[in-house]
Order: structure tokens, then sequence, then C-alpha cells
């Protein structure tokens, strides 16, 4: 996903800095409910598309939660929900506020409107999601669209009964006075649109919560993802639908030179094969057609400028070169040199990451349809949809308040649909175009397609030094990464400062502990191989090469691994904190059967910090079998508990999986995987016992989406050493095990 450093980014085609000074609340009349939000004294006339009008004025917006006329409460989700929960996090904050009835919450995806929806931890000048910032970006607009309801449906109340607005109390979604009259949201949605929200609302406080912090609050969508009824991308059905296939090049970097689609066309359900920027796309009256008239199409394309390299040959050129000096350096304290010169015994390693896929459930695809009145309206998983509704518009040739985005429901992301150049999306409207808008189309990816045509986690080598004196005191600190850059040459290419990207560096240039004399390099490689951030982006290689050279350099101190990390931390940090409370839940000090073995880890990212202890068993034939894994997590207040453990405990599976077994290989530039036969994400069997303990923090939230996956791998890697004295250093884990 994206990382938390995009906060900095600021694109210069939209500008949303407005302070909090220039929000106001406002509601208006939406047939006979309201919808309540900020009044934005300068945004846009235009009413973006999925967010009701203002009929007050062109002025006014309430894109954030509407009140039916039976009294079910909308929330309006600038934040698109790929599985992590944002939407049930999003509907606890506003039904909190609100008083609302759980079971009368629904909530849907919106976008198109950048000053209410741009994500406040980006800078606010663009909607997206990832970085694990839902929360962050979510935590106070969100909480007072859902107090400004409650303000003007008590003074409706009031009003109506003749009574002071004081008197009146709500509880799941009913009015109340002492008088006994009583009336739900439904009954006065009409009136209460027609009066002015305070401009000043006031938020409950913690003591007067019911549902945030809830740790028995169960997800509001449950019950639609266990029967069926959830509906994603993937289920959309429109009148006369056509479905496309695409044909991509073999080769990144290739270009389309002829193709001869005879036979495909040929083929029973085959309506026509046309050429995008992208590759050839066959459309079909259904998905087996166009698959069949896929496999009869012939091509030939121009490598002339395709990336030709295996992955062997990258990893030896990125091993050679981390080997020389860094071209950039992302961070150095005190004097390097010396502080090498003066230890008494310097460690060195070495680490190798492979390229990794996102392989979500659900593969990519999107829907496209061009209306009578010239509107596009686009179904998909839109996880930038300010980018996608502006790449929209441009292939089509219409202005961007003329592309409606349907913002689906996703089944996973882990940052594969954050991309810069609207990807699936734009593959969508080319081929709408293509075939005359006469249809909708929807173009589904396979999971080949997915496999081989995809983004990637980068590869990486980490080369590493510290230096001990005879006490054991880390005095010395040299960490080298090499690798693509994911920002370069993108939207975000001005995030790329003298050569850093810092999602290549981030878990390695901030460090949370103390050493005197650090310096941390980063060489980014040219390679023709697309890149993405995935799921806690940096910190996937950055946190294990660190946390198992830790185990490494504590080893050679002689020292125990966590108390060793607690003496170069603050006592009363975060990372002390967690790394104390997870060595207590898992029993540290304590003696474990015969032939089960621990690891620790402590990792930050995207605001939180957790830490980890794996437990791993032998089956006293070199294999290894992670049986527990406790975790204690820092992420500021909690808003929805369950939650926090559910992503936690993906995180560790995800994290898992790649550690373990997955990576993408490429012979003479083409990707050897295809499906998961080949790519092993984790089987069931595979996953250990978790235990999640959530530090109490008055805080306000950070991010949970992504910060279970950093630590778990290393974790896992000391836990190994310990049973097997093996130091894991190339990934993924089977390839030392299996050595």
């Amino acid at each position: 996903m994206i990382p938390k450093l995009m906060q900095y980014v600021v694109l210069p085609t939209v500008q949303a800095q407005a302070s909090r000074r220039q929000f106001l609340l406002g509601v208006f009349a939406a047939g006979t409910g309201i919808a309540v939000g900020y009044r934005i004294l300068a945004a846009s006339p235009a009413v973006a598309s999925g967010t009701p009008a203002d009929e007050a004025g062109p002025h006014t917006f309430s894109p954030y939660l509407t009140i039916d006329g039976d009294g079910k409460v909308t929330v309006l989700s600038s934040q698109f929900e790929m599985g992590q929960g944002s939407y049930n996090g999003l509907a606890t904050l506003v039904a909190d506020e609100l008083d609302a009835d759980w079971s009368a919450i629904d909530v849907r995806g919106v976008a198109g409107n950048v000053k209410a929806y741009g994500n406040v931890a980006f800078g606010g000048a663009i909607q997206g999601t990832g970085g694990s910032t839902s929360m962050v970006t979510s935590w106070e607009r969100y909480r007072k669209a859902g107090a400004a309801a409650r303000a003007v449906l008590v003074a409706a109340a009031a009003s109506e009964w003749g009574v002071p607005p004081a008197e009146i109390t709500i509880e799941n979604g009913v009015l109340a006075h002492p008088s006994g009259k009583t009336g739900g949201f439904g009954a006065f949605a009409a009136k209460a649109a027609a009066i002015p929200t305070p401009a000043d609302v006031k938020l409950k406080q913690p003591g007067d919560w019911k549902l945030i912090g809830n740790a028995k609050l169960k997800r509001f969508d449950s019950a639609r993802k266990a029967n069926g009824t959830e509906q994603y991308t993937i289920d959309i059905k429109l009148p006369g639908m056509l479905t496309a296939v695409m044909i991509h090049p073999p080769l990144f970097g290739a270009k389309l030179k002829s193709f001869d689609a005879a036979a495909a066309r040929a083929v029973k359900g085959v309506v026509d094969v046309v050429e995008t920027p992208r590759g050839i796309a066959v459309v079909g009256e259904h998905m087996w057609a166009a698959m069949k008239g896929r496999d009869a199409v012939t091509v030939v394309w121009d490598e002339t400028a395709a990336e030709k390299r295996s992955s062997q040959e990258l990893m030896s050129m990125y091993k050679d070169l981390a080997g020389k000096a860094p071209t950039a350096v992302a961070r150095k304290d005190g004097d390097v040199e010396a502080g090498f010169a003066a230890a008494a015994k310097v460690i060195e390693a070495s680490y190798e990451f492979p390229y990794l896929a996102h392989a979500a459930m659900e593969p990519l695809n999107a829907v496209a349809r061009r209306n009578e009145d010239g509107t596009l309206e686009i179904w998909g998983g839109h996880q930038f949809p300010d980018v996608y509704q502006t790449l929209a518009s441009q292939i089509v040739g219409i202005t961007p308040d003329k592309v409606q985005l349907h913002v689906m429901k996703t089944g996973g992301s882990f940052g594969r649909r954050a991309v810069f150049d609207g990807d699936v999306v734009v593959e969508a409207v080319y081929i709408a175009k293509a075939i005359g808008y006469r249809a909708p189309v929807k173009v589904q990816w396979t999971r080949e397609d997915d496999m081989r045509a995809g983004r990637y986690r980068p590869a990486y080598v980490h080369q590493l030094k510290a230096g001990i004196d005879s006490s054991g005191k880390l005095v010395a600190w040299s960490a080298h990464v090499v690798g693509q850059s994911i920002m370069a040459k993108t939207m975000f290419d001005g995030m790329v400062q003298n050569g850093v990207d810092p999602t290549s560096v981030e878990g390695a240039n901030n460090l949370p502990y103390v050493i005197p004399n650090q310096i941390v390099g980063l060489t980014t490689t040219d390679v023709g191989v697309p890149v993405l951030w995935w799921r806690s982006v940096g910190s996937t290689h950055t946190a294990f090469a660190a946390e198992t050279f830790i185990d490494e350099v504590a080893e050679a101190a002689g020292r125990d691994p966590i108390e060793y990390r607690l003496s170069m931390l603050e006592p009363q940090s975060r990372h002390a904190t967690v790394l104390k409370l997870a060595a207590e839940k898992a029993g540290w000090t304590k003696p474990l059967p015969k032939g089960r073995f621990r690891g620790v880890s402590v990792a930050e990212s995207f605001g939180s910090v957790v830490a980890q202890i794996a437990e791993v068993s032998t089956d006293g034939k070199g294999g290894v079998k992670v049986e527990r894994v406790v975790a204690a997590v820092d992420c500021g207040l909690t808003v929805n508990p369950d939650q926090v453990r559910a992503q936690v405990e993906g995180g560790i599976g995800f994290g898992l999986g790649a550690i373990l077994g997955e990576e993408i290989t490429l012979t003479a530039g083409k990707v050897d995987q295809s499906n998961f036969d080949a790519y092993t994400p984790l089987r069931i069997d595979a996953m250990p016992v978790v235990e999640v303990h959530i530090l109490a923090s008055a805080n306000p939230p950070t991010g949970i989406g992504e910060p279970g996956v950093p630590p778990v791998g290393p974790a896992v890697a000391n836990a190994v050493y310990k049973a097997l004295g093996k130091r894991i250093r190339v990934m993924p884990f089977t390839k030392t095990l299996n050595a």
C-alpha cells in the first residue's frame, strides 16, 4: 500500500489547503431526508459524482452521510474498502456521535470531491486510500458529521414537541423526551433538513463512547460477505454488457508490432478484437468466449526496448552494486569510519529480497459505459479516484466532472490498485472507445494476467555492517540498500530528493535504536520490471534486514536479544513498551517445550509500532513450522479493536507467506510464475496461532492495515536460527532451508 510519507505530496493540479477555520457545517434537503457534511466556502460549484447536491447554494456540499425518511443512515466513505475495514471504521465514527442504530447503518464509497475527500495524511490534495491512513484522515471529519446530524435531528424534534433540545436524548436511532414522546430519525429527517447546523458542534468525550473502542462490536457487513450478497466489480452485470480480456506484452517494455485476429473473430461469442495502448483486447459476449478468442490471436511484438534480463542476472548486478559505495545517502550520523575503526568486533551480512506479487483474491477488473448524454460511468476499485477520473476524461475527450466513478468494494489490493496510470480502469475506457461505446464493457483479468502483467514489490539487496566495542555496545552501523524506485518517473517523482526514494529506505533510515555513528545509503537501479508499493512498502525488507542483523549483533555481544534492544531504546518509548508487552505475553523468560524456539522483532511503520515474538518447532530433519506468534501493538486510539486484531492477524499471515515461499522470478525477462501452483501464498495449515495485545492509548489513531507485516519475518528468522543454527539472509526461506 501507499507509504505514510505521501503526506508530504502536493500535486500541482489540485490545491486543497483550507484550514479548519474555513470549514462550516451544513445540512440540506434531499428528498425526505437530510445529508450532512462540511460547508466549504471556496468549493467548486460543480457537484461531485456520487455526492448529493446542496440545493441551498452552489458552494455547499454535504458529502459524509445521509439519513433517509425511513431512518436509514448511509455513510459516504472517502476511503476505498478492500477488506481492511475502512467502511466499518467510518461507520463507527458516525454512528457513535449520532447515537444511531448500528443495524440501520450502511456505507457506500464516493468520489469526485477532493475538497471534501482529500486525504489529510496526503496533504489533502488528492483523494486516496493507502498508507494505513483511513482512520487518520477520517477521525475528525466523520465524527463531526455525525455530531452535526445529531444536532439538527434534536433541534427538529425539540421544535415539533415544543421542548428544550437539552431535554432530548437519543439511543439506537430513537429520539426521546421525559414526557414520553419518541420518534425515529426518519420521522424528523425532512424537518431537520431545513434547520441550520450550528457552526461548531460538540464531540463526545471518550467516556461517552458506546461504539468507538468497543471490543464486542462486529463489522456491519459481515452477514453480506458470509451469505454472498456483497457486490464486487467482478459481480457487475449491466444490460448488454460485453466482457473483454487483454493480451499484454510477454516482456515488460515490449510494443505491439502486428496481430492477426481472423481466427479469433470466428470464435462463437467473440464480438471484436481491438488494439489499445496497453495491448490487444478480445471482446466477447461473455468471459469464456473472450478467453477462447484470445487463444486464437496471433501477435508479433517489438521487443527492442524490452527488459530481457533474468532475475538471477539482476540479483548478481544488485550484489555487485551493494559492495560499492552508494549513489545517495539517506541518513548519516556521527563519524561512521571512526566508529568502525575503534570497534572491537565488526559483523557483516548481505540480504536478498525477490520481486513479490500482490496476489489479491479478486484479480483486476473495471467496467466502463458511455451514456447518451455524453457522460462516462466507471465501476471499479478506485483507490486513487481523482487520478482515474482525470485519465478517463482525457481518453474520452470530456471534462472530469462528466466522469462518474462507482467505487466498488474489492477483494483485496495490498497497494495493487493504487496505480499512477489507471491500469485496468484505463483499459476499460480505451476498449469502450475502440468499439464505439456501443455497449458497456467489463475488462476482467485472469489470475495469470495478474501474475505476469502486474506490478511487483521491488527486488532488493541490503549490505549491512555493524561494529561493537569491548563491552558489546553498538557503536557503528552501515546499511546500503540497492533496488528500484517506486516513485521515480511517476506523479510522485518530486518525493525523490537527492537521489533518495523514501519508500526504498523507510524503516532503515529511522531505526529507533541509539547508535552514535550510522549511515544509510541507497543505490537506485534502472530496471524495466514495473514496481509498485506492496503491503507495508519499504518496511517489508528493511525491517527484516535490520531486525535479524540486530539479533546477530546481540549474539556477538553475548546479550539476550530483547535485553539488548531495550538497552538501545528510551525506557518509556513506544518501541520499548510494546517490546516488553510482547515479551511478557509470550513468556520470553520461561522455558519452552523441547523442540520449540523463539525469535523476536520490533518495527515501526505507518505511525504504529508492533513487536512480535514467534515460536517455531522443528521436525528433526531441517524443517520448521511457525506455531505461535504473539504481537503487541501501539496504533494509537483503537476505533475497532476486533478489526485491529484481524488486521494484525491477516498481516502476519500475509507476511509469513512472503518470507516462507513467495517470489516472482524472471527468465530472459519473462515472469515464470502464472498461478498459485508456482507462486505460493501461505496455506491455511501453515497459519500459526496468533495472539494480539493492543496497547491502550489516548493518542489519535495511527495505521493498522500494514504494520503487522514487517515484524513477522525477522521474528521467525531469528527463531529459525535458534532452532537450526541457520541465518536466513536470502528470501524466501525455502532457499536456505532446502539448501
